[in-house]
């Protein structure tokens, strides 16, 4: 059976050489030799030779021929190997999963974040079980974890109020807008520092990245509101304080460009609840409502992601020599949320989930 032969369509032919260059451009060795040897022999190629050439056996492209005649083409692709038995059994790492949420201190641990010696000396405790420190990681990856970085989450938040602020407040505030086809404003501000903002970069091992800064601590500020309904985006930019006086005017210039009533959710700064803006809502509720949301509760406010996607877009990384520069940068990235209602739209995750719920 040395000069055994196989004829194919030139679509199966076609099939089998695309399948070829993705495994090789895949570096799967294995598979390759196995489209090789089909395609040799459906060129008439001797299969001795093709096994010599492919440096296997002849009886294993026997075996590939009758995988192929079988099942096609999936008989041909290469299965993942089984690798060595995992040392812990699925039900401890069903423990060990719980007790890495449960956090550090609950196993005895000292602090509140875990380190990989950590879960290395736990899972050594609990299950008799010593892995390399170095493979922790991949273990903890395995398991669906991943290395992140901690928050902070004040000793002042009140859960208790959060929890009536989505089941109660929200239903009412959304109610009332709807009621009064009004817009639903979620508004906070931002101030964007000359000196500029840091994030991540790919860089190599051992050499920092280095951004150049002015070194000036000058920040432009902004006010913003997004609406609920509609993804509208209105800001105004100062480098004056944040204070009542100058939030009263945006919120006049706000009101000065639509006729439609505004439901406004507002955080607990001190110059959005000052006697002075209590004052300013009273002279205009017959278009005005506010809510506080709970305090420490910036999760609670999408625009906070907004100022995140701003900065990311316009200062993160960038040197501003002078606060022009600054200020057109600012500029530019404020006018992209402007023309991207969808975009604003998806921040609302939170609270469109409630309501689908």
């Amino acid at each position: 059976m040395l000069n055994f032969y196989l004829k194919l369509t030139k679509a199966h032919k076609k099939s089998l050489i695309d399948k070829l260059k993705k495994a090789q451009d895949m570096g799967d060795i294995r598979e390759a030799k196995r489209l090789m040897a089909i395609l040799a022999l459906a060129d008439e190629q001797d299969m001795k030779a093709t096994a010599c050439i492919l440096q296997v056996t002849v009886e294993a492209i026997h075996g590939w021929v009758k995988k192929y005649l079988v099942h096609g083409l999936q008989g041909l692709v290469s299965k993942k190997p089984p690798g060595r038995r995992s040392k812990l059994t699925k039900a401890q790492k069903k423990e060990l999963a719980e007790l890495i949420e449960g956090g550090p201190k609950k196993s005895g641990f000292i602090g509140n974040c875990w380190r990989s010696p950590m879960i290395q000396e736990l899972i050594h405790e609990k299950f008799n079980v010593l892995y390399s420190v170095h493979y922790i990681s991949q273990l903890l990856k395995n398991m669906g974890f991943t290395y992140q970085k901690a928050k902070f989450v004040s000793d002042h938040l009140n859960e208790e109020e959060r929890a009536q602020w989505l089941a109660k407040t929200w239903p009412e505030v959304l109610a009332l807008a709807k009621e009064k086809n009004a817009y639903l404003l979620f508004g906070d501000e931002v101030s964007f520092p000359q000196w500029g903002t840091l994030s991540y970069t790919w860089a190599r091992r051992g050499h920092q990245p280095t951004i150049k800064t002015s070194g000036k601590r000058k920040g432009y500020k902004v006010f913003g509101l997004i609406d609920y309904f509609t993804g509208r985006f209105f800001y105004k930019c100062q480098e004056e304080r944040l204070t009542s006086a100058t939030y009263a005017a945006y919120l006049e210039e706000v009101l000065a460009k639509t006729r439609k009533r505004i439901v406004i959710i507002q955080d607990g700064a001190r110059y959005h609840t000052s006697a002075a803006m209590q004052e300013f809502f009273t002279k205009h509720k017959d278009r005005l409502t506010v809510f506080d949301l709970p305090s420490y509760s910036p999760d609670y406010n999408p625009i906070e992601k907004l100022w995140k996607k701003v900065k990311q877009k316009g200062t993160h990384l960038h040197y501003f020599p002078t606060f022009e520069a600054l200020k057109g940068k600012v500029h530019e990235s404020l006018e992209i949320f402007k023309n991207a209602s969808k975009e604003v739209l998806s921040l609302f995750g939170l609270y469109h989930e409630m309501v689908t719920a």
